[in-house]
């Protein structure tokens, strides 16, 4: 299990990146903007021409850490802009979880196929915790 902290904007993720990158020496190794992302993912009809170059998935390295970071189409409230993502080897293992936390909580993104997880879902616990749960795929 691998434990990742995810960062979400309301548009201005690029320009975070650059200021991480400057401030912790900090190497982007996935940059994915929306219009890339797979149409399983989302509909490119959905989204305003700003919003296709939003950030859609994006990892940087800080020493020896990854972080995550990601661009919301809609406001990101104060305190639902960092997640941990939560990387499981088996899908069984996210849907458990995502059962789990859904008691009380409230689904986020239901469990899905993404880009780059065969099994992904995000949810606010009952206690407001916002986690992110996937298997990977290589990007």
């Amino acid at each position: 299990m691998i434990v990742t902290p995810n960062y979400h904007f309301d548009g201005q993720c690029k320009e975070a990146l650059r200021l991480y990158e400057q401030a912790f020496q900090g190497k982007i190794t996935v940059l994915i903007p929306y219009r890339d992302a797979s149409p399983n993912d989302i509909s490119m009809e959905d989204l305003t021409e700003e919003e296709k170059d939003y950030v859609y998935h994006a990892e940087m390295r800080i020493g020896n850490q990854r972080f995550m970071f990601s661009d919301d189409r809609a406001a990101v409230p104060k305190g639902r802009n960092l997640s941990m993502v939560i990387t499981f080897d088996d899908p069984s293992e996210v849907r458990d979880a995502y059962h789990t936390l859904l008691d009380g909580g409230t689904a986020i993104h239901p469990l899905c196929e993404t880009t780059y997880s065969s099994c992904f879902a995000s949810v606010i616990d009952r206690y407001g915790m916002r986690w992110e749960l996937m298997t990977e795929n290589p990007i």
